[in-house]
């Protein structure tokens, strides 16, 4: 990793919002309830996901849809980019209609090299504040690798056995997608725009948003459990997801997971309460 990467650990930014009500309907609406398993007054979790949103010019977009990097992240020149993961800390609610500030720090950047190629891992830690009291910690894993081979096959994906006690099946149609991107305001446009997901990005349809695939978990276990007092939530990706082909929802105490269409361990989730 060249020390102009290295030059970027440290480096940070802090944002103000406000905890507007807006984007709960969305997300409820999202989510397909009528009445959400929420604390009524308070942000549910992962909500603070819809705030703080990047606001860049159309003229400053790049060609992938997002803002050139060299801003806050770090000028990493690797063309494709995924949220691998993150861990977070509910530490105390959030009011809804409340002003609330997001400090960032690039925690970390890494380099990795394995049979895709190369990567570089940048973790992000960001904190949300209401009123000087730390509510939320969030540690986000960011990845960005090497193009795809043209030809080059798929990996063969190791099969997920784990017995499930709670199941259920999401069909990730392209609306589903865009919807998502709307309320995240995420211009990525291997979300949305199918010719460049297949044709420039090397994928077989739509890439299936990370932080969906995690807010679906969370709110597959808050349908079971609505009084349960999250206190963490940690979730990796594994493998991705696609719109070409339906895909399940797993639980078992507090271990989640989403199966991919082929059995394989699309994410992996874990669930702290107190």
């Amino acid at each position: 990793m060249s020390d102009d990467l290295q030059r970027w650990i440290g480096r940070s930014e802090t944002v103000e919002d406000i905890a507007s009500p807006v984007p709960l309907a969305g997300m409820a609406a999202l989510l397909d309830h009528d009445a959400p398993p929420w604390r009524e007054g308070d942000l549910p979790l992962l909500a603070h996901w819809l705030y703080f949103l990047g606001h860049a010019r159309q003229s400053d977009i790049d060609i992938d849809g997002h803002p050139p990097r060299g801003g806050f992240l770090p000028p990493i020149t690797l063309p494709r980019r995924m949220w691998a993961g993150s861990r977070i800390e509910f530490r105390g609610p959030v009011p809804v209609g409340a002003p609330i500030t997001r400090h960032s720090t690039i925690a970390d950047v890494k380099t990795k090299r394995g049979t895709s190629g190369t990567m570089i891992f940048v973790t992000v830690k960001h904190e949300i504040a209401v009123a000087d009291r730390v509510a939320i910690a969030e540690e986000q894993d960011i990845v960005f690798r090497e193009a795809a081979i043209a030809g080059a096959k798929p990996s063969t994906p190791k099969l997920d056995e784990r017995a499930a006690t709670k199941k259920r099946k999401v069909h990730p149609d392209s609306t589903l997608l865009f919807r998502f991107s709307a309320l995240t305001f995420n211009a990525h446009r291997i979300h949305y725009d199918r010719d460049y997901c297949v044709d420039v990005e090397g994928y077989p349809g739509l890439v299936v948003q990370g932080p969906l695939t995690a807010m679906l978990l969370m709110d597959h276990f808050l349908r079971g459990h609505p009084r349960n007092n999250v206190t963490r939530f940690e979730f990796r990706a594994q493998s991705p997801l696609f719109d070409t082909a339906p895909f399940d929802l797993c639980a078992d105490g507090n271990a989640l997971w989403a199966r991919g269409p082929h059995g394989e361990t699309a994410m992996s989730a874990r669930i702290e309460t107190r």
